[in-house]
């Protein structure tokens, strides 16, 4: 059993309240994510509070909010970025639409306080980011102790009742000194005691699925990613493999060898690729793509259940369910809007009502799950696998209504493919902005990533910069296709991506970065009707991600390696950091 969370992350409906609670886990307390309309009541088990960031704003009528009983129980509060702002207007400040937004980098100055949180951190620092909305007059009774140059209020202080508010995102990996706040704040002002400890956990974990399970077997479906991985791993142990079956359904849309990897864990492969390309056959639209797989996936499923009678003889279902799974897909009031997981669809919830479900990592984040992978012996070939998409392929393959020209500008060339992005608090879809990569941007090399990111912000309606790197005819020819989600589509793209794993492994650069999608667009020349994109990408959670450099010896090695193949027009690279730029393009 887990312990009693001593620090309680209110959900603000945004992506950081997993980030926040996550650290705090790091510091090795046990913390949990909860509505952010939890009364104050059922919050008294807690020595600390968090209430996390979003992107609403305390004006909005839907906006999240929070009991204000919490800032009257002598618990510790924190307020980060919305949760500032929310604590200010609940306790009778003012919150403004800010005048310029704050996004990314920025220089805190941080006075001398003499409290507990800002202990031995005043001075002049690095932290992100990411705003409208200000406070523009405290509460009563708050000091501000901190403030950037567009942000006059951005730390403030009630220490004397352990309230505190910050307008900076100490979670966030660019917040240099931000594992310094949140130990002064666990410890310091909650007197937190270490309790948490992913590693160590593993007959702990046994045990708990054999008092699930009692007497009856389970039966997984094994994705081969690693949460179900480890689960069915776990269970395996657990009950012995004779009473723990596994199912693994190729969609079609999985890279190449990775149906033959995830075999060796022992699990029945289940064709269905025919299945899911018939169901995207024609689609284009990114949205529509990931409705089909999701529906598509639950279908599956329930015929393989129906057709070994899981619902009708001695058997529970298992799932690889991690702790954030269960709060986006509805765990918590904010996160319903986010996604719904294939472990959390309707007749998957039915299971879990009747009793008839395990998931002994649904308490835990992918890193603690990794964790109790390397307790249990897994390789390091499935642990630090880089994370994939749920749906697979199809999102990295790009599609496009109709054919269209390039558009020539002074900057470069606009592509009309469009990518999802993230610029302020808001996501964007807009068109890309491609340049050749023998050409300068602001009398800097075309590759330089930091001056492509600026290049966007200078601009408007795009959201990404990719340069050229390699191409069977000048930007200025080449031409988008119409282009839908086909076999061939998707083949080309598996043996572009085939070819970039494979000397990405072999010259070591797979370990020195945490994701490397390839990207097929619809950009062609001549007969050749797609083109490439690399988007190597360095990051600790996710939540923000940097473009990462290349040698040109490997980058060259690729591109010969991939214009090769005929039906590629171009190889380029995506320069664009996270923000403005998602990691994923759709």
């Amino acid at each position: 059993m887990n312990p009693t969370p001593q620090i309680i992350v209110l959900d603000a409906g945004g992506q950081y309240c997993h980030l926040e609670a996550r650290k705090v886990r790091d510091l090795g307390v046990y913390a949990e994510v909860r509505p952010s309309e939890t009364r104050a009541g059922d919050l008294a088990g807690a020595k600390g509070i968090i209430i996390s960031g979003g992107p609403a704003s305390v004006y909005d009528p839907e906006s999240p909010t929070c009991d204000p009983a919490i800032f009257s129980t002598g618990q510790a509060v924190l307020g980060i970025c919305y949760g500032q702002q929310l604590m200010a207007h609940l306790l009778g400040g003012t919150v403004t639409r800010g005048e310029k937004g704050e996004y990314g980098l920025a220089t805190l100055e941080l006075d001398e306080a003499d409290d507990p949180l800002f202990s031995g951190l005043a001075g002049r620092q690095q932290i992100w980011m990411s705003h409208r909305d200000v406070v523009a007059e405290p509460p009563a009774g708050f000091t501000v102790v901190g403030r950037t140059d567009t942000c006059a209020v951005a730390a403030i202080s009630a220490a004397e009742r352990k309230l505190y508010g910050v307008q900076f995102h100490p979670e966030v990996v660019h917040t240099l000194r931000g594992r310094e706040y949140l130990r002064n704040f666990v410890f310091g002002v909650c007197e937190c005691v270490p309790d948490w400890e992913p590693r160590g956990r593993v007959l702990t974990l046994e045990q708990e699925i054999r008092d699930t399970v009692g007497g009856r077997s389970v039966f997984f479906f094994v994705s081969g990613g690693v949460d179900s991985s480890v689960a069915y791993t776990l269970c395996t142990r657990a009950l012995g493999a004779g009473r723990v079956r596994g199912v693994y359904v190729d969609t079609g849309l999985m890279r190449e060898g990775e149906t033959d990897f995830v075999s060796r864990l022992g699990v029945t492969v289940e064709q269905a690729s025919d299945r899911f390309l018939g169901a995207l056959a024609g689609v284009t639209d990114p949205e529509r793509k990931r409705h089909i797989i999701g529906e598509e996936f639950v279908r599956v499923q329930e015929r393989i259940i129906d057709a070994r009678h899981i619902f009708e003889e001695n058997w529970i279902l298992g799932q690889g369910t991690i702790y954030p799974d269960t709060i986006e897909s509805g765990g918590t009031a904010k996160a319903a809007v986010i996604k719904t997981h294939h472990n959390r669809v309707a007749g998957i919830r039915k299971l879990i009502e009747s009793g008839r479900i395990v998931e002994p990592l649904k308490s835990f984040y992918k890193d603690e799950v990794r964790e109790v992978g390397r307790e249990l012996g897994l390789p390091a070939e499935l642990l630090e696998r880089h994370p994939f998409p749920g749906p697979g392929l199809a999102i990295r393959c790009l599609c496009a209504e109709s054919g269209a020209a390039v558009r020539a500008t002074p900057d470069g060339y606009v592509i009309p493919v469009h990518s999802v992005g993230v610029q302020g608090d808001s996501r964007s879809y807009a068109p890309v902005l491609a340049i050749n990569a023998s050409a300068a941007i602001d009398g800097h090399a075309a590759l330089d990533h930091e001056r492509a990111t600026a290049l966007i912000n200078r601009l408007s309606g795009v959201n990404r910069v990719i340069a050229a790197v390699a191409t069977r005819a000048p930007l200025a020819e080449m031409r988008v296709r119409a282009s839908s989600l086909t076999p061939e589509r998707i083949e080309r793209l598996r043996r572009a991506d085939a070819i970039v794993r494979r000397i990405s492994h072999e010259s070591g650069f797979d370990g020195t970065v945490w994701q490397f999608p390839v990207i097929l667009i619809p950009l062609g020349a001549g007969v050749a009707p797609d083109s490439v994109v690399l988007r190597p990408v360095d990051s600790v959670d996710g939540m923000t991600a940097r473009s990462v450099a290349m040698s040109p010896e490997l980058l060259d090695r690729m591109c010969q390696e991939l214009m090769a193949i005929p039906e590629i027009a171009g190889v380029f690279y995506d320069l664009t950091h996270k923000p403005p730029a998602t990691i994923e393009w759709e």
